[in-house]
């Protein structure tokens, strides 16, 4: 074994102390992950001369890093948490980082409920600040795909959304049992991979708001294909046929409505 398939016995997942608080890889990547979004977002706005005002992507972010973090924790108590119900009584340990009295930070964030809490965000934007939404959706579009590329290495350094058994010789280990890392097939489907569709596609729009859609159907596909490897969450287990995972049914489902809403919108545009 290389020290590649080895890599979590010698990884510290702590990449230095704050006083007495550890800061992780994982929370990092995450804040490269918003950092790089909003970035992104600045140089297409300035490269296709959009007009969002003086310091609207600035504020806008902000709307969208509260919507995200708790959609993204939330969706992950409704969907995936097994003590669901202890949540909606202790409603306040939400977001408690600590488990007896040790700090651990915040676990187990739903990609699908950050969407949901995204959308939430940039209405509420959308209508306070009289911008069109279409308009802020197809920046969002070309700007997160690559922002996913670090938070997948951040579940990869952080040992979650472990991969399934393999005998692959780039597989890794989690204790004593060699694993895809799917983490990274993530990072390269869902993060470059919906990129490029998404930046191509950019030449073919015909309607504000259609990059989104495009955004999404890309996503839940690739995302879908990505679950191949990933193994399912261990409160759930598969939900079908010892393969299909909760994931997968949610990101199909994610694609189909895309699919239906930019065929609905496209013969509307086409009306027009």
């Amino acid at each position: 074994m290389s020290a590649w398939n080895n890599i979590y016995e010698t990884f510290d997942p702590v990449a230095f102390h704050l006083f007495s608080i550890p800061v992780h890889w994982y929370g990092i990547m995450y804040v490269l992950a918003l950092l790089s979004a909003l970035y992104i977002g600045k140089y297409f706005i300035k490269k296709d001369a959009l007009d969002f005002g003086k310091q609207g992507i600035d504020i806008y972010f902000i709307y969208v890093e509260i919507g995200v973090i708790l959609g993204a924790r939330l969706g992950y108590i409704l969907f995936y948490d097994p003590n669901t119900l202890y949540y909606l009584s202790h409603p306040w340990q939400i977001f408690n980082p600590f488990v007896d009295g040790e700090f651990v930070g915040i676990r187990g964030m739903s990609y699908h409920g950050a969407v949901l809490g995204f959308l939430i965000a940039t209405y509420l934007y959308s209508k306070k600040h009289k911008i069109k939404i279409g308009k802020i959706m197809d920046l969002v579009a070309i700007s997160v795909p690559l922002a996913f590329v670090f938070g997948r290495i951040g579940n990869f350094l952080n040992k979650e959304l472990i991969g399934r058994e393999t005998d692959v010789p780039w597989g890794i280990l989690v204790d004593g049992v060699l694993r895809h890392p799917s983490q990274l097939y993530e990072a390269i489907l869902e993060g470059f991979g919906v990129f490029v569709v998404v930046y191509l596609f950019r030449r073919l729009q015909s309607y504000s708001g259609e990059l989104i859609l495009v955004y999404g159907i890309s996503y839940g596909t690739f995302r879908a294909i990505a679950e191949i490897w990933r193994a399912p969450d261990v409160q759930i287990g598969y939900v079908c046929c010892d393969f299909i995972t909760q994931g997968q049914v949610m990101s199909l489902a994610m694609s189909l409505l895309g699919i239906i809403a930019w065929v609905y919108f496209k013969k509307r545009s086409v009306k027009a």
